[in-house]
């Protein structure tokens, strides 16, 4: 009788415990350290927004351009270059045509670090040489005047994090200038709460006067958003700064101070266009507008398509 040999048992191996262990470990540690970095980085947002001393010391928009948290990131995007040819450039605008006249963007005499940015509420053509705009554009309608009434206006002033950091106006350039943070499409323009915090961006501002800032030239703006309460359609402006050939300065950014502010108002449905311009001084008055034709003559922009040139 044949007897059956018995077989050793076999060993497990340890080895595919031990890479199933340390896998699991190290995904606990990775789940561990990014939840640790979220909630420090939460805990310090959170601490800058409801602290004013760290918020008049802080540029939450530089942070957050530093982090690398792609969720904060995402909106963050480069703003793109214009590209001038024969010296001049057409601006694009493509993501936001609907704030121009027939969709059409101005073309503007060439110029160092241009670049197009879109809000929700209007467009900015900016300049890296005097770290303003060269004009900001907006549509409004009377519906929109309507709902601007009920937004509440929030002071919050930021850097604009799309915008290089050599080319861009800081809050500490403008604090102890003596210069307000002059809105160029205003705050009481805006229709809607995100609109209303993008107006505080200082891509959206210029160095001005704040007797002029609060007196002549928020007289206008008031005039305008009542006549585009009145206007039967959609009304085009565009506001911005004009400098000398040598303007001062303020903050270490060297943020340029305009010798001259237009707007520039479109009624769509008339063909009617008009001028403000103002000298940037405290005694300057509301005056009669200059017309169109003329305001190209002055600065070289052409803002309103060829077919829209008309009269006061």
């Amino acid at each position: 009788m044949s007897i059956k040999k018995k077989t050793a048992p076999r060993k497990r191996s340890t080895a595919r415990k031990t890479t199933r262990t340390s896998t699991a470990t190290g995904s606990v540690k990775r789940f561990l350290s990014t939840v640790s970095a979220s909630a420090v980085i939460v805990f310090g947002i959170a601490s800058y927004l409801l602290n004013p001393q760290l918020r008049d010391g802080v540029d939450l928009g530089t942070i957050i351009a530093q982090l690398d948290w792609p969720l904060l990131q995402q909106e963050q995007h480069a703003a793109p270059a214009a590209v001038a040819t024969n010296g001049h450039i057409q601006t694009v605008f493509s993501q936001c045509p609907q704030f121009f006249p027939a969709n059409k963007p101005p073309i503007v005499p060439a110029g160092r670090a241009l670049r197009e940015l879109c809000f929700s509420s209007f467009a900015i053509l900016h300049s890296g040489n005097t770290k303003t705009p060269v004009f900001v554009a907006q549509r409004l309608n009377r519906q929109m005047i309507a709902s601007s009434k009920g937004v509440t206006r929030t002071d919050k002033f930021y850097a604009e994090a799309r915008l290089p950091q050599a080319d861009r106006a800081q809050l500490n350039d403008y604090r102890g200038s003596g210069y307000s943070r002059g809105h160029m499409a205003p705050a009481g323009d805006m229709h809607s709460a995100d609109a209303m915090a993008q107006s505080f961006s200082l891509a959206n501002m210029v160095p001005q006067n704040q007797r002029h800032n609060a007196g002549a030239w928020s007289k206008i703006e008031s005039d305008t958003r009542k006549y585009a309460e009145r206007a039967t359609g959609d009304v085009y402006i565009f506001t911005g700064p004009f400098y000398n050939s040598t303007p001062d300065t303020i903050g270490e950014g060297r943020v340029a101070i305009p010798s001259h502010l237009y707007k520039v108002v479109y009624d769509a449905s008339t063909g009617r266009s008009w001028v403000h311009w103002h000298i940037h001084s405290p005694d300057t008055k509301a005056g009669a507008p200059i017309s169109y034709e003329e305001f190209v003559r002055r600065t070289g922009l052409h803002l309103l398509p060829l077919s829209s040139t008309s009269r006061l």
